[in-house]
């Protein structure tokens, strides 16, 4: 489908892979908002892209409920999560260790009822982005992968409930399959790895074979968007050199 003209909402959308997918979808003719707690970060975006920017804590419940009922998106992206903290398991604190449950998964919790209770409009879509680590794990970032696996789970149990209520939402998992340098979780994913294997951050990257810098994600992200044959697929994996793999159907 076309993606001009129709309404968009990023949250995490002012750095990172989410910024990526702002310009991605702005050169689409989208019409973003981008949601993100920094308001002097969200005025860079807002003048250096053009779309429309909005102040808020993501985890916020209410924050959720106001935005969907104002803006009423075709198109919602849960892209927002914090930088997890990095180390084994026997050296973490329970605070360190939760932090992408008390963000990534609160806020997804929030957005996602918020989207099916409001509820959007039949024939929105929600992209949910998750990680590579929901299917490998990630023993240096402690809940990290745990809670990038249930956001997919709870994209699957959304769909379930759209089906049951008739809504018309089409709930999907984005799934970058690399650390992607130049974001926040990338790079302190890749200076922990590489110091524990001895090597640098860069050989580290390297590993992952040819690199998704953040446009490049959101430009895999809107092929998933607006090209058919991902229309009725749920889970798909981004990667810089296979490109978009379906990793999990519609009926899983």
């Amino acid at each position: 489908m076309s993606l001009k003209d129709m309404d968009v909402v990023v949250t995490g959308g002012s750095r990172g892979l989410g910024l990526g997918l702002v310009g991605a979808l702005v050169a689409q003719g989208a019409r973003v908002t981008v949601v993100a707690r920094d308001a002097d970060t969200l005025a860079s975006v807002r003048a250096h892209h053009g779309v429309a920017t909005l102040a808020a804590d993501v985890a916020d419940e209410w924050a959720a409920q106001r935005i969907l009922t104002e803006i009423q998106p075709d198109i919602l992206v849960l892209n927002a999560g914090a930088k997890p903290g990095m180390g084994r398991l026997d050296e973490m604190s329970w605070a360190d260790f939760t932090v992408p449950w008390e963000t990534d998964v609160k806020a997804g919790f929030h957005w996602l009822q918020a989207a099916l209770n409001l509820p959007l409009k039949p024939g929105s879509r929600v992209l949910v982005g998750s990680s590579g680590a929901a299917q490998n794990g990630s023993p240096m970032s402690g809940g990290y992968a745990g809670a990038k696996r249930m956001l997919w789970f709870m994209a699957k149990y959304a769909n379930g409930i759209s089906q049951q209520k008739d809504l018309g939402i089409r709930f999907q998992v984005i799934v970058p399959q690399q650390l992607i340098g130049g974001t926040g979780v990338g790079d302190a994913g890749a200076r922990a790895y590489a110091g524990a294997m001895g090597i640098t951050a860069e050989a580290f990257l390297a590993r992952f074979g040819a690199p998704m810098p953040p446009r490049l994600f959101g430009e895999k992200a809107v092929a998933v968007l607006d090209d058919p044959q991902y229309a009725q697929g749920f889970a798909f994996g981004l990667k810089g050199d296979t490109g978009i793999t379906v990793l999990e159907d519609a009926t899983a």
